[in-house]
C-alpha cells in the first residue's frame, strides 16, 4: 500500500484540478467512443458488399443486422444497387466527422478549463505559503512549475487520458469482430502485444528519470535567467556580461545535453515500436493471404481484417505513447504537488481580531532561522502605545528579524517566548487582521510594473487621488512626482528600476502611509534619502500620526534622535535600552556610534 500512495496522491491532485471541467471530459470521452464505433462499422459494410452483395455468399450477420438488410431489399437487391451501401458508408463517415468535431470542441474546452483551474489554484496556494517557504525556493523554478509543468500535465490529461476510452472501445470491438472472422489470424495479431506492453513499461522508468532531470534543469535555467534579467543593472554596472553569459551558456549546454540524451532514449523506444508494428502488419498480410487461398477466409473478411488490424495498430502504439507521456506527466505532477503539499499559513483555532493599538511587548523571545545559528537571544522589552521606538545595531544583529516576527512573516516556535499587543499573544490574532493593522516598509522597497498611482493605492484600489497625494506629501514625494511629465500616471519599470533609490524608498513609505495603521514599521527605509528629507519625513510623521506606534530601524543616529525609546542590539541581544539623552552619555555602543557619526558630520561640514 505504501508504494501506491504517491500514485493515489497524484490521482487525487488531478481530480481536484478537474473541478469545472469533468463534464466536458466526460462528453469528450463519449464522442471519442462514438468515433471509435463509427470506425468499426465501415469495414463491416465493405465486407458485406464484397462477400454478400457482390459475391452472393450466405450472410453470417446477426438478426438485428439482417432485419436492417431485409428492410433495404436484401443483399441481392443491394448488389444491384451498390450506391445504397456507398451511401451507408458516407452516413457512417458523417457520424464520425460530427463526433470528431464534438470531441475537439469538448476536449479543448475541458483542457483550457483544467489549465485555468490549475493556474488559479496554484497561484492562490502560493500566495498563502509562509514567507520562509518563499525564501527557500527560487522564483524562476516556481514559475517553471506553474507554466511548463502545468502544460505537460494538461497535454497528458487532455491528449492521452481522454483517448483511453476510445482505445478501449477500439480494442474491444476490433478483437470481437476479428475473432468472429478468423481465430488463428487474431492470435497472430495478439502475438507482439505482450512484447510491446513489456518494453513500454521498461522504457517508462528511463523516460521518467530523464524527463525529471530535464525539468529540474529547466527550472534552474529559468531561475538563472529571471535573476539576471532582474539584476541586469548590477551585471552591467560591474561589467559582468561575459561572466554571466558564459555561466548561462554552460548551464544551457547542460540542459540541451539532457534533452539530447532523452531524445536518444525516445528514438530507441519508437524505433522498436515501429519494427514490431511493421512485423505484425506483415504477418497479418501474409497469413491472411494464405487463409484466403485455403478457403478458410473470404475476400471480404480479409479486407475487413486488414482494416481492423490497421486500426488496432494505432491504439497499441498510442499505449506506448501514453506510457511515455505518463512518465513526463508523473514528474510534472510531482513538481506541482510539491507546491500544493506545502503547508499554507493557518490561524490558530479561535483566533480573534483583537485591538492592536495597545502596548507591544516582547517576552523572552529567542529565534533561529531553519538550519542557522540562533539569531535572537532572550529579547525582552515593552513599547508603550503611541510612542516611537528606535532600534539600532550592526548588520546581522537581528533588527529586521524582530519586525518579521511582529508581523508574523515568521512564527515563533513553541517555547521561544511570545509577543503580545495589548496583552494579546499575536499567535492568537488572525494573520490578515494583524497585517492589515501593521504598516511595514522593508529594507528593500519593491514596486510593481504599474503606474505610481497604482503602486501607492495598492492597499485600497478605491482611494482618491487627493488621499494618495496626502500620503505622498507626508513621504516628501508629491513634489517629485509633480515634476514628472505624466505625474502620478508615470509608469514604473520592473521593481521600480526607473526611480532612484531614495524615490523608491519614499514611494514605499507613501504606500504604507495610505493604510493609516496603528502600528508603523520603518525598517532602515530612510537610508537612501538625504538628511534634510529624512528630517522632513520624520516631522510629517510626528504631526500626522502622533497617536500611532512607530518603530524606526536605522543606522543613522539623527533618524532616531526624537524617539521615545531606543534599543541597541548586538549579536541578537539587547545591550542598551533607554532614551536618546540617556544613551548619549551611557558610555556604551550607542555613545560610540553617536560620536563617530557626529565626528564624520563635522568633518564633512569642515
Amino acid at each position: 500500500m505504501q508504494k501506491q500512495e504517491p500514485s493515489v496522491r497524484k490521482f487525487e491532485l488531478i481530480w481536484r484540478f478537474l473541478k469545472g471541467s469533468k463534464l466536458y471530459f466526460v462528453l469528450s470521452m463519449l464522442t471519442a467512443a462514438l468515433t471509435a464505433f463509427a470506425d468499426m462499422l465501415s469495414p463491416q459494410i465493405i465486407r458485406a458488399a464484397v462477400d454478400n452483395a457482390i459475391g452472393g455468399q450466405e450472410p453470417t450477420f446477426g438478426p438485428a443486422v439482417m432485419r436492417l438488410v431485409n428492410a433495404a431489399g436484401g443483399f441481392a437487391y443491394l448488389g444491384r444497387h451498390l450506391w445504397i451501401m456507398a451511401l451507408a458508408i458516407l452516413a457512417v463517415a458523417l457520424v464520425k466527422v460530427l463526433s470528431q468535431y464534438g470531441f475537439l470542441i469538448c476536449n479543448t474546452r475541458a483542457s483550457e478549463t483544467l489549465v485555468k483551474t490549475m493556474r488559479d489554484t496554484l497561484y492562490t496556494h502560493i500566495e498563502h505559503l509562509p514567507f520562509s517557504w518563499h525564501m527557500k525556493n527560487h522564483t524562476g523554478d516556481i514559475i517553471q512549475r506553474c507554466t511548463s509543468d502545468i502544460d505537460t500535465t494538461r497535454n497528458f490529461v487532455a491528449g492521452q487520458m481522454t483517448q483511453l476510452f476510445r482505445i478501449l472501445i477500439l480494442v474491444a470491438l476490433s478483437m470481437t469482430f476479428m475473432l468472429s472472422m478468423n481465430v488463428p489470424l487474431t492470435l497472430i495479431v495478439l502475438l507482439p502485444m505482450p512484447v510491446i506492453v513489456w518494453y513500454s513499461f521498461h522504457f517508462h522508468t528511463k523516460i521518467g528519470s530523464g524527463f525529471k532531470e530535464c525539468d529540474e534543469s529547466e527550472g534552474r535555467l529559468s531561475a538563472m535567467a529571471q535573476e539576471n534579467l532582474t539584476g541586469v543593472r548590477v551585471v552591467r554596472a560591474f561589467g559582468r556580461e561575459r561572466y554571466e553569459r558564459d555561466r548561462f551558456e554552460k548551464h544551457n549546454a547542460e540542459y540541451t545535453g539532457l534533452w539530447v540524451r532523452l531524445s536518444k532514449v525516445m528514438a530507441r523506444f519508437w524505433s522498436v515500436s515501429d519494427v514490431l508494428s511493421g512485423l505484425q502488419m506483415l504477418l497479418v498480410l501474409v497469413f491472411g493471404v494464405v487463409f484466403c487461398l485455403r478457403g478458410s477466409m473470404t475476400s471480404g473478411e480479409y479486407i475487413a481484417f486488414v482494416s481492423y488490424n490497421s486500426m488496432l495498430m494505432w491504439p497499441i502504439r498510442q499505449l506506448g505513447r501514453m506510457i511515455s507521456d505518463m512518465s513526463k506527466a508523473g514528474v510534472a505532477i510531482d513538481r506541482i504537488g510539491y507546491i500544493m503539499n506545502s503547508e499554507t499559513e493557518r490561524d490558530r483555532e479561535g483566533a480573534v481580531e483583537a485591538d492592536v493599538s495597545g502596548d507591544i511587548a516582547f517576552e523572552h523571545v529567542s529565534f533561529a532561522y531553519d538550519g542557522c545559528p540562533q539569531m535572537l537571544h532572550d529579547i525582552n522589552f515593552t513599547m508603550k502605545a503611541g510612542t516611537t521606538l528606535g532600534i539600532l545595531g550592526g548588520t546581522g544583529s537581528g533588527k529586521s528579524t524582530l519586525m518579521l516576527l511582529l508581523d508574523r512573516l515568521y512564527d515563533l516556535p513553541e517555547g521561544c517566548g511570545r509577543i503580545t499587543i495589548g496583552g494579546v499573544d499575536i499567535a492568537d490574532i488572525k494573520r490578515e487582521h494583524l497585517r492589515r493593522n501593521i504598516g511595514i516598509v522593508l529594507q528593500e522597497p519593491f514596486l510593481f510594473s504599474r503606474t505610481l498611482k497604482e503602486n501607492l493605492s495598492i492597499t485600497n484600489a478605491d482611494m482618491t487621488l487627493s488621499d494618495i497625494r496626502e500620503a505622498a506629501r507626508a513621504a516628501c514625494l508629491d513634489e517629485t512626482i509633480q515634476g514628472f511629465t505624466k505625474g502620478y500616471e508615470t509608469f514604473v519599470g520592473e521593481r521600480g528600476v526607473t526611480l532612484s533609490g531614495g524615490q523608491k524608498q519614499r514611494a514605499a513609505i507613501a504606500r504604507m502611509l495610505t493604510q493609516q495603521t496603528p502600528i508603523m514599521i520603518f525598517d532602515d527605509s530612510l537610508s537612501a534619502v538625504d538628511a534634510e528629507t529624512d528630517a522632513k519625513i520624520r516631522s510629517a510623521l510626528e504631526k500626522r500620526f502622533g497617536s500611532a506606534s512607530i518603530i524606526l530601524i536605522s543606522h543613522r543616529i539623527t533618524t532616531l534622535s526624537k524617539c521615545d525609546q531606543i534599543l541597541v542590539l548586538d549579536r541578537g541581544r539587547i545591550v542598551e535600552m533607554g532614551s536618546p539623552e540617556q544613551l548619549r552619555t551611557s558610555g556604551g555602543l550607542y555613545q560610540r556610534i553617536y560620536e563617530i557619526q557626529s565626528l564624520s558630520s563635522e568633518e564633512v561640514e569642515g
